[in-house]
């Protein structure tokens, strides 16, 4: 027997606010085409005013319990994974355990950027098969467009807000490739890449920041790195890019969601695409796939799924996990 942390729902949720390329022409430098051509990204969604991450990942947590027919108190786990939480401190992951009525469990924030679901998923399997857990609600959410210097063309065009959620629920598998479920994880990070992608400001430097980039860099880094942690996730269970059903991948660029699944050799039909809907929405970008992917009718039960994504540190991973 073999313990599997299972798929048992998915939701999402996206601010009201709807943010076309136009909109963005009167605020900056810039074009619908420049930015469709760089990025693949028509449009976006922005929180209101006084719309807080912790908000945004709660309604997207009640849609994916409401998914799997579970309630608040069913669930023994809160994985938040941001990079735009409400407060220094006490983490959104709380604010959002008291906001669905959770009076039972733990919760807590996990920050890997635009990698951080990924790792929010890993840490999940883990206190799943460690008996630490029967159930755990697994969160992306940002406010990315909090963090935009509207000065910087090449930036504050690419990002937006929105959340996701999937809750896993503890199975028994045969330990085959065939099991639903998390089959494999492989996660890195590498610290001497920290300049190519960061926020210049922070608690301890006294001032918030702006996101800072130097793109044609991170593009170089993502579209290697997603690859090889991909593959190597696969490898740790026999499997390869044949494989897989569907690439859910990181919605940063339509360019690095293209070279990642022709280095794996997986053609664009079977790579779910949604950046065109809500450009890069960080942490919040693969559970907002995979809802959106499921809710179309792409992603069905005992589909064979690789999620991947980079972001600041830098860091990144990837997950294969039978739908």
């Amino acid at each position: 027997m073999t313990i599997r942390a299972v798929v048992k729902g998915v939701g999402h949720y996206l601010p009201e606010r709807l943010v076309p390329n136009s909109e963005l022409e009167t605020l900056v430098e810039t074009s619908d085409e420049w930015i469709r051509s760089r990025s693949g990204i028509e449009r976006r969604h922005f929180a209101a005013e006084g719309q807080t991450t912790s908000d945004l990942g709660t309604r997207a947590a009640q849609a994916a319990l409401a998914d799997a027919g579970l309630v608040a108190d069913d669930i023994d786990a809160i994985i938040l994974a941001t990079s735009t939480a409400d407060l220094t401190f006490p983490s959104a992951a709380t604010m959002i355990q008291a906001n669905l009525g959770m009076t039972r469990g733990f919760a807590f924030d996990v920050q890997a950027v635009c990698a951080g679901f990924v790792f929010a998923m890993a840490n999940a399997n883990a206190l799943i098969i460690s008996g630490q857990a029967e159930r755990v609600l697994v969160i992306g959410a940002e406010t990315f467009s909090k963090l935009m210097d509207w000065t910087d063309r090449g930036t504050c065009v690419l990002f937006g807000d929105g959340a996701g959620a999937v809750v896993l629920e503890r199975a028994e598998g045969t330990g085959s490739t065939e099991d639903r479920g998390i089959l494999s994880t492989d996660l890195h990070s590498d610290g001497r890449h920290r300049d190519i992608l960061y926020v210049d400001g922070g608690v301890s430097t006294g001032q918030t920041g702006h996101l800072r980039m130097q793109g044609k860099e991170v593009f170089r880094h993502a579209v290697e790195k997603l690859a090889e942690t991909a593959h190597a996730a696969l490898d740790k269970v026999g499997l390869t890019g044949g494989d897989v059903d569907w690439i859910v991948p990181h919605q940063a660029n339509i360019r690095i969601i293209e070279g990642t699944a022709k280095r794996m050799q997986v053609p664009m039909d079977r790579v779910v695409v949604t950046v065109q809907d809500h450009g890069n929405t960080s942490a919040a970008s693969i559970p907002l796939a995979l809802s959106v992917g499921k809710s179309r009718g792409q992603i069905k039960q005992g589909d064979l799924l690789v999620t991947e994504a980079i972001g600041g540190g830098l860091a990144w991973g990837s997950v294969v996990l039978r739908w």
